[in-house]
């Protein structure tokens, strides 16, 4: 009797452990236009610098794209109840963006930036973030934007300016703009269905 209470036990938790990762991705699938936004925003940022080669192009498009996403987010957090794999989730994402800003500011404040160590900082913090998220939603597509973003920043140190420049440009399309259109495809196919994709 005591081994099946346990046993009931354990698929209760494991149940309980399955839901949460389940709406841990409805979570990130119905945020996905910040990947889409952010990716949008970094070719903004690219080709505002390297055409007008303007210093002040980077932090004016990052703060740009900081509060659309913070005016757009409070829309949508009014609208829906908060989880605890939601509120981890947006804590790592959150405080990856505040990190990556504060030292890639002060890398081009200091004169020492170089495209190949923004590319190594940011794909490493980029990679860590998706890694995180995905090994707690258990996402095979968001992981493989994390692996991504890690050769993005291994190849940074070995790459020439050329090279950078195409797999930068390929690691953003990839897991920016394509991991963000998937995230809103698959979350506007589970509001018309008005059932659960997990």
């Amino acid at each position: 009797m005591n081994a099946n209470a346990e046993e009931v036990e354990l698929r209760e938790r494991l149940d309980l452990m399955q839901r949460m990762i389940a709406e841990g991705r409805r979570t990130t699938q119905r945020w996905s236009w910040t990947f889409l936004l952010w990716g949008c925003a970094y070719y903004i940022a690219i080709a505002w610098s390297a055409y007008g080669k303007e210093w002040y192009s980077w932090p004016v498009t990052m703060i740009a794209a900081g509060i659309a996403t913070g005016v757009l987010a409070a829309r949508i957090k009014h609208s829906e109840p908060s989880t605890a794999i939601g509120r981890a989730l947006s804590a790592v994402w959150g405080v990856m963006g505040t990190t990556l800003f504060v030292v890639l500011m002060a890398l081009g404040l200091s004169g020492r930036a170089d495209l190949h160590l923004i590319v190594v900082i940011a794909g490493a913090m980029l990679a860590v973030a998706n890694g995180i998220s995905s090994l707690i939603l258990r996402w095979k597509m968001q992981f493989a934007c994390g692996l991504v973003w890690l050769a993005t920043a291994v190849g940074a140190c070995f790459a020439s300016d050329t090279q950078l420049a195409i797999t930068s440009l390929a690691a953003i399309f990839f897991c920016q703009i394509v991991f963000g259109i998937y995230g809103m495809i698959l979350e506007s196919r589970r509001q018309g269905q008005g059932s659960v994709h997990a």
